[in-house]
Protein backbone atom coordinates (compact mmCIF):
# COMPACT_ATOMS: atom_id res chain seq x y z
CA UNK A 1 0.00 0.00 0.00
CA UNK A 2 2.98 2.18 -0.16
CA UNK A 3 2.02 5.31 -2.14
CA UNK A 4 4.12 8.02 -3.87
CA UNK A 5 4.87 9.79 -0.85
CA UNK A 6 6.68 6.42 0.98
CA UNK A 7 8.27 5.31 -2.18
CA UNK A 8 10.28 9.07 -2.59
CA UNK A 9 11.07 8.82 1.34
CA UNK A 10 12.89 5.33 0.69
CA UNK A 11 14.13 7.19 -2.26
CA UNK A 12 15.47 10.09 -0.57
CA UNK A 13 16.61 7.77 2.16
CA UNK A 14 19.02 6.11 -0.76
CA UNK A 15 20.29 9.43 -1.54
CA UNK A 16 20.79 11.42 1.68
CA UNK A 17 23.31 10.27 3.74
CA UNK A 18 22.77 12.93 6.94
CA UNK A 19 19.57 14.10 8.37
CA UNK A 20 17.82 17.93 7.27
CA UNK A 21 18.14 19.24 11.00
CA UNK A 22 22.18 20.02 11.69
CA UNK A 23 24.23 17.94 14.08
CA UNK A 24 24.72 19.51 17.71
CA UNK A 25 27.81 21.14 17.82
CA UNK A 26 31.04 19.18 18.37
CA UNK A 27 29.16 15.98 16.74
CA UNK A 28 28.94 14.97 13.03
CA UNK A 29 25.99 12.84 11.51
CA UNK A 30 26.92 9.89 8.81
CA UNK A 31 24.26 7.03 7.65
CA UNK A 32 21.27 6.06 10.01
CA UNK A 33 22.93 3.02 11.48
CA UNK A 34 21.53 3.63 14.41
CA UNK A 35 17.90 2.62 13.39
CA UNK A 36 16.60 -0.78 11.36
CA UNK A 37 13.21 -1.57 9.73
CA UNK A 38 11.07 -3.21 12.38
CA UNK A 39 9.59 -6.67 11.66
CA UNK A 40 8.26 -9.30 13.65
CA UNK A 41 9.67 -11.92 11.36
CA UNK A 42 12.57 -11.79 12.64
CA UNK A 43 12.03 -13.38 15.83
CA UNK A 44 12.02 -16.56 14.42
CA UNK A 45 15.51 -16.11 12.93
CA UNK A 46 16.65 -15.10 16.08
CA UNK A 47 15.12 -17.84 18.34
CA UNK A 48 16.85 -20.56 16.12
CA UNK A 49 19.84 -19.35 16.25
CA UNK A 50 19.95 -18.63 20.18
CA UNK A 51 18.46 -22.06 20.80
CA UNK A 52 18.26 -24.30 17.59
CA UNK A 53 17.13 -26.96 20.01
CA UNK A 54 14.73 -25.48 22.48
CA UNK A 55 11.02 -26.94 21.88
CA UNK A 56 9.15 -24.30 19.52
CA UNK A 57 5.76 -26.30 18.82
CA UNK A 58 3.86 -29.34 20.35
CA UNK A 59 0.84 -29.95 18.95
CA UNK A 60 -1.52 -33.40 18.96
CA UNK A 61 -2.01 -33.83 14.88
CA UNK A 62 -5.22 -34.68 13.26
CA UNK A 63 -3.77 -38.27 13.27
CA UNK A 64 -3.93 -38.39 17.05
CA UNK A 65 0.19 -38.02 17.48
CA UNK A 66 1.98 -36.31 19.60
CA UNK A 67 4.09 -33.91 17.35
CA UNK A 68 7.41 -31.61 18.75
CA UNK A 69 9.40 -29.39 16.66
CA UNK A 70 12.38 -27.29 17.88
CA UNK A 71 13.05 -24.22 16.92
CA UNK A 72 15.77 -24.76 14.11
CA UNK A 73 13.14 -27.11 12.86
CA UNK A 74 10.31 -24.61 12.81
CA UNK A 75 12.56 -22.24 11.47
CA UNK A 76 13.48 -24.25 8.51
CA UNK A 77 10.38 -25.14 7.64
CA UNK A 78 9.11 -21.87 7.66
CA UNK A 79 12.21 -20.73 5.61
CA UNK A 80 11.23 -23.68 3.17
CA UNK A 81 7.51 -22.63 3.03
CA UNK A 82 9.29 -19.00 2.24
CA UNK A 83 11.07 -20.36 -0.31
CA UNK A 84 8.52 -22.10 -2.15
CA UNK A 85 6.09 -19.06 -2.38
CA UNK A 86 9.24 -17.41 -3.94
CA UNK A 87 9.58 -19.74 -6.71
CA UNK A 88 6.38 -20.12 -7.90
CA UNK A 89 5.96 -16.26 -7.20
CA UNK A 90 2.89 -16.23 -4.96
CA UNK A 91 2.74 -13.09 -2.98
CA UNK A 92 -0.98 -12.65 -1.23
CA UNK A 93 -1.67 -16.09 0.57
CA UNK A 94 -4.84 -16.76 2.28
CA UNK A 95 -4.61 -18.96 5.36
CA UNK A 96 -8.26 -21.18 6.19
CA UNK A 97 -7.03 -23.12 9.05
CA UNK A 98 -7.15 -23.91 12.77
CA UNK A 99 -4.42 -23.76 15.59
CA UNK A 100 -1.88 -25.69 14.09
CA UNK A 101 1.53 -25.79 13.31
CA UNK A 102 1.13 -24.83 9.66
CA UNK A 103 -0.42 -21.78 10.62
CA UNK A 104 2.40 -20.85 13.00
CA UNK A 105 4.81 -21.89 10.19
CA UNK A 106 2.59 -19.66 7.41
CA UNK A 107 3.02 -16.63 10.07
CA UNK A 108 6.48 -15.98 9.58
CA UNK A 109 7.36 -18.16 5.97
CA UNK A 110 4.68 -15.54 4.04
CA UNK A 111 5.60 -12.45 5.33
CA UNK A 112 9.30 -13.41 4.81
CA UNK A 113 8.82 -14.43 1.17
CA UNK A 114 7.88 -10.19 0.97
CA UNK A 115 4.36 -11.48 1.00
CA UNK A 116 1.24 -10.84 2.64
CA UNK A 117 -0.60 -13.02 5.01
CA UNK A 118 -4.61 -12.90 4.91
CA UNK A 119 -6.24 -15.30 7.36
CA UNK A 120 -9.39 -16.34 7.16
CA UNK A 121 -11.84 -17.46 10.04
CA UNK A 122 -13.29 -21.12 9.33
CA UNK A 123 -16.36 -20.55 11.38
CA UNK A 124 -17.88 -18.00 8.65
CA UNK A 125 -19.75 -18.98 5.95
CA UNK A 126 -18.53 -19.89 2.94
CA UNK A 127 -19.99 -16.58 1.28
CA UNK A 128 -17.82 -14.73 3.61
CA UNK A 129 -14.61 -16.76 3.25
CA UNK A 130 -15.45 -16.37 -0.38
CA UNK A 131 -15.78 -12.61 0.03
CA UNK A 132 -12.52 -12.29 2.49
CA UNK A 133 -10.43 -14.03 -0.39
CA UNK A 134 -11.63 -12.20 -3.36
CA UNK A 135 -11.80 -8.61 -1.66
CA UNK A 136 -8.10 -9.16 -0.38
CA UNK A 137 -6.71 -10.65 -4.26
CA UNK A 138 -5.32 -13.66 -2.85
CA UNK A 139 -3.32 -15.76 -5.14
CA UNK A 140 -3.25 -18.88 -3.27
CA UNK A 141 -4.33 -20.22 -0.01
CA UNK A 142 -2.53 -22.57 2.80
CA UNK A 143 -5.99 -24.53 3.91
CA UNK A 144 -6.26 -27.24 6.87
CA UNK A 145 -7.73 -30.69 4.90
CA UNK A 146 -10.83 -30.12 7.20
CA UNK A 147 -12.09 -26.95 5.86
CA UNK A 148 -11.27 -27.37 1.72
CA UNK A 149 -14.95 -27.86 1.20
CA UNK A 150 -15.67 -24.39 2.50
CA UNK A 151 -13.49 -23.33 -0.57
CA UNK A 152 -16.03 -24.78 -2.78
CA UNK A 153 -17.37 -21.62 -4.00
CA UNK A 154 -14.42 -19.30 -4.12
CA UNK A 155 -12.94 -22.12 -6.52
CA UNK A 156 -15.73 -21.62 -9.32
CA UNK A 157 -14.82 -17.88 -8.73
CA UNK A 158 -11.18 -18.28 -9.07
CA UNK A 159 -10.20 -21.72 -10.19
CA UNK A 160 -6.50 -21.27 -11.23
CA UNK A 161 -5.78 -20.44 -7.33
CA UNK A 162 -3.69 -22.90 -5.71
CA UNK A 163 -5.15 -24.31 -2.92
CA UNK A 164 -1.73 -25.87 -0.59
CA UNK A 165 -3.60 -28.16 1.59
CA UNK A 166 -2.29 -29.04 5.21
CA UNK A 167 -3.07 -32.85 6.72
CA UNK A 168 -1.94 -32.21 9.88
CA UNK A 169 -0.08 -35.18 10.48
CA UNK A 170 3.47 -36.17 11.81
CA UNK A 171 4.58 -36.96 8.48
CA UNK A 172 6.81 -34.64 7.06
CA UNK A 173 7.48 -37.21 3.81
CA UNK A 174 5.48 -39.90 2.22
CA UNK A 175 2.01 -40.65 1.16
CA UNK A 176 0.60 -39.23 4.84
CA UNK A 177 2.45 -35.81 4.37
CA UNK A 178 0.41 -34.01 1.92
CA UNK A 179 0.91 -30.89 -0.40
CA UNK A 180 2.06 -28.39 2.67
CA UNK A 181 4.81 -30.25 3.59
CA UNK A 182 5.64 -30.85 -0.15
CA UNK A 183 5.84 -27.12 -0.43
CA UNK A 184 7.92 -27.13 2.29
CA UNK A 185 10.86 -29.25 1.07
CA UNK A 186 10.18 -28.20 -2.67
CA UNK A 187 11.37 -24.50 -0.89
CA UNK A 188 14.33 -25.94 1.16
CA UNK A 189 15.31 -27.83 -2.54
CA UNK A 190 15.10 -24.21 -4.72
CA UNK A 191 17.20 -23.10 -1.39
CA UNK A 192 19.68 -25.21 -1.98
CA UNK A 193 19.62 -24.92 -6.14
CA UNK A 194 20.48 -20.79 -5.60
CA UNK A 195 23.39 -21.12 -3.90
CA UNK A 196 22.26 -21.97 0.04
CA UNK A 197 21.60 -18.11 0.74
CA UNK A 198 19.37 -19.17 3.98
CA UNK A 199 17.37 -16.13 5.54
CA UNK A 200 19.63 -13.55 3.72
CA UNK A 201 17.88 -14.62 0.71
CA UNK A 202 14.47 -13.86 2.23
CA UNK A 203 12.86 -10.69 3.98
CA UNK A 204 12.37 -11.67 7.74
CA UNK A 205 13.65 -7.69 7.76
CA UNK A 206 10.98 -5.48 5.77
CA UNK A 207 12.75 -2.83 4.09
CA UNK A 208 10.25 -0.41 5.04
CA UNK A 209 8.51 -0.65 8.77
CA UNK A 210 5.11 0.47 7.58
CA UNK A 211 4.41 -1.34 4.39
CA UNK A 212 1.40 -4.15 4.78
CA UNK A 213 2.26 -7.89 6.55
CA UNK A 214 -0.89 -9.12 6.56
CA UNK A 215 -4.87 -8.08 6.27
CA UNK A 216 -7.26 -9.67 9.07
CA UNK A 217 -10.79 -9.37 8.75
CA UNK A 218 -13.04 -8.28 11.21
CA UNK A 219 -15.88 -10.50 12.42
CA UNK A 220 -18.67 -8.96 10.26
CA UNK A 221 -21.37 -9.21 12.35
CA UNK A 222 -23.59 -6.53 10.52
CA UNK A 223 -22.09 -6.11 7.47
CA UNK A 224 -19.41 -7.23 5.21
CA UNK A 225 -16.17 -8.07 6.53
CA UNK A 226 -13.49 -5.43 6.82
CA UNK A 227 -10.09 -6.01 5.81
CA UNK A 228 -7.47 -4.35 8.60
CA UNK A 229 -4.14 -3.53 7.45
CA UNK A 230 -1.19 -4.51 9.76
CA UNK A 231 2.10 -3.08 9.05
CA UNK A 232 5.74 -4.41 9.83
CA UNK A 233 6.06 -1.80 12.88
CA UNK A 234 2.72 -2.02 14.60
CA UNK A 235 2.65 -5.78 14.87
CA UNK A 236 6.46 -5.35 16.12
CA UNK A 237 5.82 -3.15 18.70
CA UNK A 238 2.19 -4.87 19.91
CA UNK A 239 4.70 -8.23 20.18
CA UNK A 240 6.87 -6.57 22.51
CA UNK A 241 4.26 -5.00 24.32
CA UNK A 242 2.24 -8.36 24.34
CA UNK A 243 5.25 -9.64 26.36
CA UNK A 244 5.78 -6.97 28.96
CA UNK A 245 2.42 -7.00 29.65
CA UNK A 246 1.13 -10.56 29.59
CA UNK A 247 4.18 -11.13 31.28
CA UNK A 248 5.85 -13.78 28.78
CA UNK A 249 9.84 -13.29 29.48
CA UNK A 250 10.80 -15.31 32.65
CA UNK A 251 14.43 -15.11 34.02
CA UNK A 252 14.64 -18.72 34.54
CA UNK A 253 13.22 -21.31 31.70
CA UNK A 254 10.67 -20.19 29.53
CA UNK A 255 6.95 -19.80 28.75
CA UNK A 256 4.85 -22.21 27.89
CA UNK A 257 2.22 -20.78 26.10
CA UNK A 258 -1.47 -22.74 25.11
CA UNK A 259 -3.18 -21.69 21.72
CA UNK A 260 -6.86 -21.35 23.24
CA UNK A 261 -7.28 -18.24 21.24
CA UNK A 262 -7.87 -18.61 17.70
CA UNK A 263 -4.48 -17.83 15.41
CA UNK A 264 -7.23 -16.01 12.80
CA UNK A 265 -8.17 -13.59 15.42
CA UNK A 266 -6.02 -10.57 14.55
CA UNK A 267 -3.27 -12.93 13.50
CA UNK A 268 -3.23 -14.55 17.20
CA UNK A 269 -3.14 -10.99 18.79
CA UNK A 270 0.35 -10.87 17.71
CA UNK A 271 1.39 -13.77 20.04
CA UNK A 272 3.35 -16.42 17.37
CA UNK A 273 5.79 -13.42 17.22
CA UNK A 274 5.71 -12.62 20.93
CA UNK A 275 5.99 -15.94 22.47
CA UNK A 276 8.84 -16.46 19.29
CA UNK A 277 10.65 -13.89 20.61
CA UNK A 278 10.81 -15.48 24.30
CA UNK A 279 11.92 -18.56 22.39
CA UNK A 280 8.59 -19.84 24.29
CA UNK A 281 6.50 -23.17 23.55
CA UNK A 282 3.58 -23.27 21.05
CA UNK A 283 1.07 -25.64 22.27
CA UNK A 284 -1.16 -25.69 19.89
CA UNK A 285 -4.93 -27.53 19.53
CA UNK A 286 -6.91 -27.98 16.25
CA UNK A 287 -9.80 -27.71 18.61
CA UNK A 288 -10.87 -26.11 22.30
CA UNK A 289 -11.04 -29.30 24.09
CA UNK A 290 -11.68 -28.51 27.45
CA UNK A 291 -10.81 -31.94 28.87
CA UNK A 292 -7.67 -31.72 27.06
CA UNK A 293 -6.96 -28.11 28.11
CA UNK A 294 -7.13 -29.07 32.07
CA UNK A 295 -5.02 -32.15 30.42
CA UNK A 296 -2.08 -29.92 29.33
CA UNK A 297 -2.33 -27.37 32.45
CA UNK A 298 -1.48 -30.18 34.93
CA UNK A 299 1.05 -32.20 33.17
CA UNK A 300 2.83 -30.07 30.88
CA UNK A 301 2.71 -27.50 32.94
CA UNK A 302 1.33 -24.16 30.83
CA UNK A 303 2.23 -21.15 31.95
CA UNK A 304 0.19 -18.74 29.70
CA UNK A 305 -2.81 -18.97 27.42
CA UNK A 306 -5.46 -16.08 26.18
CA UNK A 307 -9.00 -16.78 25.84
CA UNK A 308 -12.26 -15.01 25.90
CA UNK A 309 -14.39 -14.69 29.56
CA UNK A 310 -16.60 -17.34 27.87
CA UNK A 311 -14.06 -19.84 27.53
CA UNK A 312 -13.05 -19.36 30.90
CA UNK A 313 -16.31 -19.62 32.32
CA UNK A 314 -16.35 -22.87 30.69
CA UNK A 315 -13.13 -23.68 31.27
CA UNK A 316 -13.88 -23.25 35.13
CA UNK A 317 -17.14 -24.94 34.86
CA UNK A 318 -15.62 -28.21 33.70
CA UNK A 319 -15.58 -31.57 36.30
CA UNK A 320 -12.04 -31.47 35.70
CA UNK A 321 -11.08 -27.84 37.01
CA UNK A 322 -9.60 -27.71 40.40
CA UNK A 323 -6.64 -25.59 41.72
CA UNK A 324 -3.27 -25.38 39.85
CA UNK A 325 -0.09 -25.75 42.08
CA UNK A 326 1.74 -23.23 39.98
CA UNK A 327 0.33 -19.98 38.50
CA UNK A 328 -1.01 -19.56 35.17
CA UNK A 329 -1.15 -16.29 33.62
CA UNK A 330 -4.15 -15.56 31.58
CA UNK A 331 -4.81 -13.14 29.80
CA UNK A 332 -8.44 -12.25 28.84
CA UNK A 333 -9.91 -9.90 26.46
CA UNK A 334 -13.00 -9.76 23.60
CA UNK A 335 -16.06 -9.29 25.88
CA UNK A 336 -15.81 -7.30 29.32
CA UNK A 337 -15.53 -9.65 31.89
CA UNK A 338 -17.53 -10.12 35.45
CA UNK A 339 -15.67 -9.80 38.65
CA UNK A 340 -17.22 -12.85 40.09
CA UNK A 341 -15.51 -14.77 36.88
CA UNK A 342 -12.26 -13.35 37.81
CA UNK A 343 -12.61 -14.63 41.64
CA UNK A 344 -13.28 -17.72 40.06
CA UNK A 345 -10.39 -18.29 38.15
CA UNK A 346 -8.30 -16.91 41.07
CA UNK A 347 -9.45 -19.36 42.95
CA UNK A 348 -8.07 -22.10 40.84
CA UNK A 349 -4.84 -20.47 40.46
CA UNK A 350 -5.64 -18.94 36.92
CA UNK A 351 -4.62 -15.35 37.38
CA UNK A 352 -6.33 -12.96 34.99
CA UNK A 353 -4.89 -10.29 32.98
CA UNK A 354 -7.08 -8.04 31.55
CA UNK A 355 -6.84 -6.43 28.15
CA UNK A 356 -8.43 -5.29 25.82
CA UNK A 357 -8.64 -4.63 22.21
CA UNK A 358 -9.73 -4.70 18.32
CA UNK A 359 -8.36 -6.24 15.32
CA UNK A 360 -7.80 -2.56 14.34
CA UNK A 361 -5.17 -2.06 17.24
CA UNK A 362 -3.26 -5.61 16.52
CA UNK A 363 -5.85 -6.97 19.54
CA UNK A 364 -4.88 -6.01 22.81
CA UNK A 365 -4.05 -1.86 23.12
CA UNK A 366 -5.22 -1.73 27.07
CA UNK A 367 -4.90 -3.42 30.19
CA UNK A 368 -6.03 -3.32 33.61
CA UNK A 369 -3.04 -2.67 35.66
CA UNK A 370 -3.61 -4.48 39.45
CA UNK A 371 -2.81 -2.31 42.19
CA UNK A 372 -0.70 -3.71 45.37
CA UNK A 373 -3.11 -1.77 47.38
CA UNK A 374 -6.01 -3.19 46.37
CA UNK A 375 -5.53 -6.80 47.76
CA UNK A 376 -6.48 -4.78 51.06
CA UNK A 377 -9.64 -3.96 50.00
CA UNK A 378 -12.51 -6.25 49.96
CA UNK A 379 -12.97 -9.48 47.30
CA UNK A 380 -15.59 -7.75 45.69
CA UNK A 381 -13.83 -4.52 44.96
CA UNK A 382 -10.95 -6.00 44.61
CA UNK A 383 -12.23 -8.05 41.05
CA UNK A 384 -14.47 -5.45 40.39
CA UNK A 385 -11.38 -3.30 39.95
CA UNK A 386 -9.73 -5.70 37.73
CA UNK A 387 -12.24 -5.99 35.58
CA UNK A 388 -11.67 -2.76 33.92
CA UNK A 389 -10.51 -2.47 30.83
CA UNK A 390 -7.40 0.24 32.22
CA UNK A 391 -4.98 2.10 30.86
CA UNK A 392 -3.13 2.12 27.27
CA UNK A 393 -0.05 -0.04 26.57
CA UNK A 394 3.54 0.34 27.08
CA UNK A 395 4.11 0.85 22.97
CA UNK A 396 0.73 2.92 22.35
CA UNK A 397 -0.22 6.39 23.68
CA UNK A 398 -2.94 6.84 26.92
CA UNK A 399 -6.44 6.00 25.60
CA UNK A 400 -8.97 9.12 26.02
CA UNK A 401 -13.13 8.61 26.38
CA UNK A 402 -14.69 11.33 24.60
CA UNK A 403 -18.31 12.67 24.53
CA UNK A 404 -20.56 11.19 22.22
CA UNK A 405 -22.95 12.75 19.16
CA UNK A 406 -20.48 15.58 18.84
CA UNK A 407 -19.03 17.07 15.53
CA UNK A 408 -17.69 15.00 13.08
CA UNK A 409 -14.29 14.87 14.07
CA UNK A 410 -14.44 17.04 17.32
CA UNK A 411 -13.22 15.40 20.40
CA UNK A 412 -14.22 16.08 23.57
CA UNK A 413 -13.21 14.15 27.18
CA UNK A 414 -16.21 13.14 29.38
CA UNK A 415 -15.38 14.00 33.23
CA UNK A 416 -13.28 11.02 34.82
CA UNK A 417 -15.92 10.96 37.60
CA UNK A 418 -16.70 7.21 37.24
CA UNK A 419 -20.70 8.57 35.68
CA UNK A 420 -20.47 9.95 32.65
CA UNK A 421 -20.46 7.46 29.65
CA UNK A 422 -18.36 8.10 26.25
CA UNK A 423 -16.91 6.39 23.65
CA UNK A 424 -12.84 4.95 24.05
CA UNK A 425 -10.52 5.77 21.20
CA UNK A 426 -6.96 4.95 20.85
CA UNK A 427 -3.78 6.41 19.55
CA UNK A 428 -0.33 5.73 18.43
CA UNK A 429 2.04 2.57 17.29
CA UNK A 430 -0.35 -0.15 17.48
CA UNK A 431 -3.51 0.92 15.80
CA UNK A 432 -4.08 -0.19 12.34
CA UNK A 433 -3.02 1.68 8.92
CA UNK A 434 -6.41 1.69 7.76
CA UNK A 435 -9.05 -0.66 5.70
CA UNK A 436 -7.96 -2.57 3.04
CA UNK A 437 -9.59 -0.93 -0.23
CA UNK A 438 -11.63 0.87 1.87
CA UNK A 439 -10.82 4.72 2.23
CA UNK A 440 -14.53 5.81 3.62
CA UNK A 441 -14.30 3.45 6.27
CA UNK A 442 -10.93 4.61 7.36
CA UNK A 443 -11.99 7.77 7.76
CA UNK A 444 -14.84 7.45 9.69
CA UNK A 445 -12.66 5.14 11.78
CA UNK A 446 -9.96 7.88 12.34
CA UNK A 447 -12.38 10.65 12.89
CA UNK A 448 -10.60 13.77 14.66
CA UNK A 449 -7.35 12.06 14.32
CA UNK A 450 -8.44 8.82 16.94
CA UNK A 451 -9.32 5.39 16.41
CA UNK A 452 -12.82 5.24 17.40
CA UNK A 453 -13.58 2.00 18.99
CA UNK A 454 -17.82 1.67 19.13
CA UNK A 455 -17.82 0.77 22.60
CA UNK A 456 -19.02 3.07 25.94
CA UNK A 457 -17.23 3.26 28.91
CA UNK A 458 -17.00 5.74 32.09
CA UNK A 459 -13.66 7.12 32.61
CA UNK A 460 -12.81 6.69 36.50
CA UNK A 461 -10.19 9.81 38.65
CA UNK A 462 -6.92 7.44 38.19
CA UNK A 463 -7.40 7.29 34.41
CA UNK A 464 -8.55 4.07 33.71
CA UNK A 465 -11.25 3.31 31.56
CA UNK A 466 -14.69 0.65 32.26
CA UNK A 467 -17.20 -0.27 29.31
CA UNK A 468 -20.64 0.03 29.57
CA UNK A 469 -22.06 -1.54 26.27
CA UNK A 470 -21.33 -1.11 22.84
CA UNK A 471 -23.47 1.76 21.66
CA UNK A 472 -26.19 -0.32 19.95
CA UNK A 473 -26.16 -2.54 22.99
CA UNK A 474 -27.70 0.04 25.72
CA UNK A 475 -31.22 -0.47 26.35
CA UNK A 476 -33.33 2.68 26.49
CA UNK A 477 -36.06 2.29 29.12
CA UNK A 478 -38.36 5.18 29.77
CA UNK A 479 -35.47 7.39 29.54
CA UNK A 480 -33.50 5.56 31.49
CA UNK A 481 -30.15 3.94 30.35
CA UNK A 482 -29.56 0.24 31.20
CA UNK A 483 -25.73 -1.43 30.41
CA UNK A 484 -26.74 -5.02 29.09
CA UNK A 485 -22.93 -5.76 30.33
CA UNK A 486 -23.93 -4.54 33.44
CA UNK A 487 -26.74 -6.49 34.13
CA UNK A 488 -25.37 -9.61 32.74
CA UNK A 489 -22.20 -9.34 34.91
CA UNK A 490 -24.75 -9.44 38.16
CA UNK A 491 -27.09 -12.01 36.61
CA UNK A 492 -23.76 -14.44 36.64
CA UNK A 493 -23.61 -14.23 40.55
CA UNK A 494 -26.57 -16.47 40.95
CA UNK A 495 -25.23 -19.56 42.20
CA UNK A 496 -27.05 -21.92 39.68
CA UNK A 497 -26.35 -19.22 36.53
CA UNK A 498 -23.11 -19.41 34.65
CA UNK A 499 -23.98 -16.99 31.35
CA UNK A 500 -26.02 -14.23 30.45
CA UNK A 501 -26.60 -12.48 27.71
CA UNK A 502 -29.33 -9.48 27.52
CA UNK A 503 -30.88 -7.68 24.69
CA UNK A 504 -33.75 -5.00 24.64
CA UNK A 505 -37.27 -6.33 23.95
CA UNK A 506 -40.17 -3.99 22.85
CA UNK A 507 -42.43 -2.14 25.92
CA UNK A 508 -45.49 -0.38 24.95
CA UNK A 509 -45.04 1.73 28.28
CA UNK A 510 -41.53 1.76 28.77
CA UNK A 511 -40.98 1.55 24.71
CA UNK A 512 -37.86 -1.15 25.48
CA UNK A 513 -36.90 -3.13 28.52
CA UNK A 514 -34.14 -5.79 28.91
CA UNK A 515 -34.59 -9.74 28.62
CA UNK A 516 -32.38 -12.42 29.47
CA UNK A 517 -31.03 -15.55 28.08
CA UNK A 518 -29.32 -17.63 30.69
CA UNK A 519 -27.55 -20.97 30.57
CA UNK A 520 -27.32 -22.82 34.14
CA UNK A 521 -24.42 -25.18 35.66
CA UNK A 522 -24.40 -28.63 34.78
CA UNK A 523 -27.36 -30.26 36.91
CA UNK A 524 -29.10 -26.89 37.40
CA UNK A 525 -31.33 -27.33 33.98
CA UNK A 526 -34.64 -26.94 36.42
CA UNK A 527 -34.13 -23.43 37.63
CA UNK A 528 -36.92 -21.23 37.95
CA UNK A 529 -36.98 -18.47 36.10
CA UNK A 530 -39.43 -16.84 38.34
CA UNK A 531 -36.99 -17.50 40.91
CA UNK A 532 -33.78 -15.89 39.05
CA UNK A 533 -36.05 -12.43 38.51
CA UNK A 534 -36.81 -12.41 42.54
CA UNK A 535 -33.42 -12.93 43.41
CA UNK A 536 -32.21 -9.73 41.26
CA UNK A 537 -34.73 -7.69 42.58
CA UNK A 538 -32.86 -8.40 46.01
CA UNK A 539 -29.43 -7.61 44.81
CA UNK A 540 -28.24 -4.04 45.39
CA UNK A 541 -25.67 -4.30 42.41
CA UNK A 542 -28.41 -2.66 40.09
CA UNK A 543 -31.25 -0.49 40.65
CA UNK A 544 -35.13 -2.18 40.36
CA UNK A 545 -35.66 -0.75 36.96
CA UNK A 546 -32.97 -2.94 35.67
CA UNK A 547 -34.08 -5.91 36.82
CA UNK A 548 -35.44 -7.91 33.80
CA UNK A 549 -39.25 -9.32 33.91
CA UNK A 550 -38.46 -12.12 31.45
CA UNK A 551 -35.93 -14.53 31.81
CA UNK A 552 -35.54 -17.52 29.14
CA UNK A 553 -32.91 -20.59 30.14
CA UNK A 554 -31.18 -22.11 27.04
CA UNK A 555 -29.22 -24.91 26.14
CA UNK A 556 -26.60 -22.76 25.03
CA UNK A 557 -25.70 -19.39 23.90
CA UNK A 558 -24.82 -17.50 20.66
CA UNK A 559 -21.11 -16.34 19.97
CA UNK A 560 -18.81 -15.56 17.41
CA UNK A 561 -15.40 -17.30 16.62
CA UNK A 562 -14.20 -15.25 19.52
CA UNK A 563 -16.30 -15.73 22.05
CA UNK A 564 -18.50 -13.15 22.13
CA UNK A 565 -21.85 -13.43 22.72
CA UNK A 566 -23.73 -12.47 20.08
CA UNK A 567 -26.28 -9.94 20.68
CA UNK A 568 -27.23 -9.54 17.07
CA UNK A 569 -28.50 -13.23 17.08
CA UNK A 570 -30.40 -12.79 20.38
CA UNK A 571 -32.07 -9.69 19.13
CA UNK A 572 -33.38 -11.92 16.37
CA UNK A 573 -34.84 -14.80 18.40
CA UNK A 574 -36.79 -11.64 19.96
CA UNK A 575 -38.47 -10.89 16.99
CA UNK A 576 -39.04 -14.06 15.33
CA UNK A 577 -40.00 -15.86 19.43
CA UNK A 578 -37.81 -18.46 19.32
CA UNK A 579 -35.60 -20.32 21.03
CA UNK A 580 -39.85 -21.11 21.81
CA UNK A 581 -40.15 -20.31 25.85
CA UNK A 582 -42.74 -22.37 26.12
CA UNK A 583 -40.43 -25.88 25.65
Amino acid sequence: MSGATTRLKKLLGHLISTPSTPAPPGQEYVHSYHIHQLSPTIFLERAAAIEPDALAIYHVTANNRVLRRSYMEFADRARGLAYFLLKRGYRRVGVLATNTPAFLESIFGVVAAGGVIVPANYRLKPDDITYIFDFAEVDSIIVDHEFVPLLDEFKKLHPNVPFIIDNDTDATEGELCGPFDDAVLEGLNYDIAQGRKGWAGLHSQASDEDDMMAIPFTSGTTSRPKGVVMTHRGAYLASLANIIESGLNYDFGRCRYLWTLPLFHALGWTFPWSVTAVRGTHYCLRKIDYPLIWKLLKEEKITHFNAAPTVNTLLCAAKEAERLPETVRVTVAASPPTAHLFKTMTDLNLRPVHVYGMTETYGPITKGYPIPEWDNLPEAEKYAKMARQGHGFVASLPIRVIKPDQPDGVLIDVARDGKETGEIVFFGNICCKGYYKDPEATRKLFAGGALHSGDLAVWHRDGSAQIQDRAKDIIISGGENISSVALESMLVQHPDVLEAGVVAVPDSHWGERPKAYLTVKEGKKNLDPQEVIQWAKNQNRISRFMVPREVEIIEELPKTSTGKIQKTVLREWVKKGVPDTSS
